[in-house]
């Protein structure tokens, strides 16, 4: 079968100090550690002063990417920036410096192999004018989609702005994904890695929530090409609490001109679930043709074993398992076969 990986990650080997650059103290960083000369090459990402993350080479090197896709049959990938690089809360033209330098550096990476390797760019969301021409950038120099955050500080994603740039997407046909980032609750997160594994989902769902009660999927053309990250957290599971609160109370309704369960054609979830019955649970809700295979690699909280929970699963037949693990991905980001 072919498999397709529509959300995993990169960061440049290197780039210019952003600190040095705009100043401030909590700008991204790599701090690489000294190669002895076997093994893959280490370094841990830095935020300011604070360490943040351990990564490795491929997050960087495309060469040491395509061996790990051979080593899991993984035909070809989709990278993203790490939610780190967006600098939504920054000035805009600062935002606008780093979504193009990163953007550059993902299209570099992708050059080891442009049949297999694609690339999704950032925009400066925070303003939705300078969002849009880079969106349209970005499309004219190669890369399949933009990747944006979930939320913009305080606005969710039926915020005006934002919506206008989807309807921007929608009107050039420019895939979008959905990731979680700058999680809620942050001080009762803090341990045990609960904003990963607690808060990115629910930020995912309220995303979606967002859309649906606030009127967004009934404000944007059907045209628009959207996928939420994750699974699209806890939403699945709740869809029947949503419903039946929209049913039965008038505020629970918002701005949505139809209940929760009218707008499932409207997006579609990638498949980094990691467990056989959430995936049953997204293919009873969503249907086969609205979920694409993700695995969140190169990161430690990525699908380990690329492909097998798709492929073992016990419910799907061998043409639904196809759809989810390329043939969606394909139609969605227009890739070649």
């Amino acid at each position: 079968m072919k498999v397709v990986d529509i959300h995993s990650h990169f960061f440049p080997k290197t780039w210019p100090s952003l600190q040095q650059k705009f100043g401030g103290d909590d700008w991204p960083w790599l701090r690489h550690q000294k190669s002895n000369g076997s093994g893959l090459e280490k370094a841990m990402l830095m935020k300011g002063n604070k360490e943040f993350r351990p990564i490795y080479s491929a997050c960087w090197d495309g060469k040491v990417r395509i061996e790990e896709m051979d080593q899991h049959g993984v035909d070809q990938q989709i990278i993203s920036a790490t939610p780190i690089l967006f600098a939504y809360e920054k000035p805009v033209e600062q935002s606008l410096y780093c979504a193009q330098l990163f953007n550059d550096a993902a299209l570099e990476i992708c050059q080891v192999n442009p049949q297999r390797l694609f690339a999704m760019a950032q925009v400066p969301l925070q303003d939705p004018d300078v969002a849009c021409v880079e969106a349209s950038r970005a499309k004219s120099t190669g890369h399949v989609g933009i990747q944006i955050g979930n939320h913009v500080g305080l606005k969710n994603m039926d915020d005006e702005g934002v919506l206008t740039f989807l309807q921007h997407c929608a009107s050039e046909d420019i895939p979008v994904f959905v990731h979680p980032w700058d999680m809620m609750a942050a001080e009762r997160t803090k341990d045990y890695m609960m904003g990963w594994t607690v808060g990115m989902p629910a930020e995912t769902q309220l995303s979606i929530v967002s859309m649906i009660l606030g009127g967004g999927f009934d404000r944007v053309s059907k045209e628009l090409k959207i996928c939420f990250a994750h699974g699209g957290g806890a939403f699945a599971f709740l869809l029947g609490r949503l419903e039946n609160a929209w049913l039965h109370r008038d505020i629970a309704r918002g701005k949505s001109a139809h209940p929760p369960s009218y707008y499932l054609d409207r997006f579609y979830l990638d498949t980094a679930v990691f467990d056989h019955d959430a995936l049953q649970l997204l293919v009873s809700k969503m249907g086969t043709d609205r979920l694409m295979f993700g695995t969140d690699y190169p990161f430690p909280l990525g699908e380990q074993q690329m492909g097998q929970l798709i492929k073992t699963a016990p419910q799907l037949t061998e043409l639904n398992k196809q759809k989810l693990l390329a043939s969606n991905a394909e139609q969605f980001f227009v890739l070649p076969k």
